[in-house]
């Protein structure tokens, strides 16, 4: 229940329990930093986002959730990706990327969310200082007080004032935080659903991750944990309604001739649930005690599987810029931030919708040059490092904890 003494006063509020949310309690706990955390969801109960889907975490992302003690908690270990294999149909050449040759284990690894979550949620239980409202809902700001937002929380028993020297919008792509700030977001519908479900292959998952790229979207492979891929499958949005009612082995035979025989036979699919596929990019991130982390500041297409890595990055450096401030929301600490994430995020938005109109674009005439453009990727090796080192989560002003440093 939402908490109902008078005006509690916190340092730091975060907005959204979610992947980047509770991510960022845990790192605001560690830096020392007291921090209260607004969960739309109960105790006992996990937030929709925690569901089936599969997570590609970056060698940077894994780096900076062992410091934080999360991945400890997983019941099964990820899988790792040592293999990133991409072609696109109806074009030569392909790219294929291997860890061994960067001196690494692994890329990365693919955690099922539901796990993720699990992890997670035991990880915050941990955390003696951090304050917990829920179930309750941002809605809306009373305005500013003795230099803090004032903040009304919807929940069970009515409104509460909560104030905060910072405010920190987590909450998704479609922010309510963000909204009330009245911060414009630029929205591009990319007009495919994706489809995202566990499957079984012939050839059990062996670390290989590939990526099939079409004139509708990615059909992507991801080797989990338990031997059986994580599967993404765009389609048309037109298309979307007739592939969600086809039956499993009608699914599977869609899915077969997208992706080809490089996994072998499909045998089985779990259960599928569907996802548009949008980029909403935020005008600005900071404003007057507040800033947006994760999809509240941007949401990616998944192509190249970008987006909660790089909504990590947001939390673990404001977590950084902030740590030790006696005001976490003192303009010139959100200056710092913003201009911290600059470079990562225009990068990475920029390489995620780039890759994702050029490989989905079904004119002749980019045929040959994406061919070109592949097979000059697969021969130099100092373009394949640069893929290789943004698929590994280094791009711009890196956290510490995602260098695996101490910070």
């Amino acid at each position: 229940m939402v908490e109902t003494h008078p005006e509690p006063v916190h340092p730091v509020l975060i907005v959204g329990g979610g992947l980047v949310g509770a991510s960022l309690a845990i790192a605001l706990d560690r830096a020392g930093v007291d921090a209260a955390l607004v969960e739309a969801t109960p105790p006992a109960s996990m937030p929709a986002v925690f569901d089936e889907r599969n997570l590609s975490f970056a060698e940077a992302t894994v780096n900076a959730l062992t410091a934080l003690g999360v991945l400890q908690k997983l019941r099964a270990p990820g899988g790792p990706i040592r293999e990133i294999h991409v072609s696109r149909a109806g074009d030569f050449g392909r790219v294929k990327l291997a860890a061994a040759d960067y001196a690494r284990d692994a890329f990365g690894q693919v955690v099922v969310a539901r796990d993720f979550g699990e992890a997670l949620e035991a990880r915050l239980a941990e955390l003696p200082r951090l304050v917990r409202y829920r179930p309750a809902r941002f809605a809306g700001f009373d305005g500013f007080e003795d230099g803090h937002r004032v903040v009304r929380l919807s929940g069970p028993d009515g409104e509460t004032r909560v104030r905060a020297q910072l405010v920190v919008g987590a909450d998704g792509v479609d922010s309510a935080v963000r909204q009330a700030l009245g911060i414009d977001a630029e929205t591009h519908d990319y007009a495919q659903t994706l489809f995202i479900a566990r499957l079984r292959a012939a050839r059990a998952s062996d670390g290989r991750a590939f990526e099939r790229l079409t004139d509708t979207g990615p059909t992507a492979l991801l080797p989990r944990g338990d031997r059986h891929y994580g599967l993404v499958h765009g389609v048309s949005s037109e298309e979307a309604d007739a592939v969600a009612a086809l039956d499993d082995a009608a699914f599977l035979a869609r899915v077969q001739a997208a992706f080809g025989w490089r996994a072998g036979r499909f045998l089985s699919v779990g259960p599928r649930s569907r996802h548009p596929a949008r980029r909403v990019v935020a005008a600005r991130c900071i404003d007057t005690r507040a800033v947006l982390v994760g999809n509240a500041a941007q949401s990616l297409h998944p192509i190249g599987a970008q987006g909660f890595n790089l909504g990590l990055r947001d939390a673990l450096t404001l977590a950084e810029v902030i740590a030790g401030a006696a005001d976490p929301g003192a303009s010139a600490m959100l200056e710092c931030h913003a201009a911290r994430r600059l470079d990562d995020r225009t990068r990475t938005l920029a390489f995620s919708d780039g890759l994702a109109r050029v490989t989905s674009n079904p004119a002749r005439l980019l045929r040959p040059l994406r061919s070109l453009g592949l097979l000059a990727i697969d021969r130099d090796s100092a373009l394949q490092a640069m893929l290789a080192g943004g698929a590994m989560g280094y791009r711009g002003d890196v956290p510490a904890l995602c260098r695996g440093a101490a910070a």
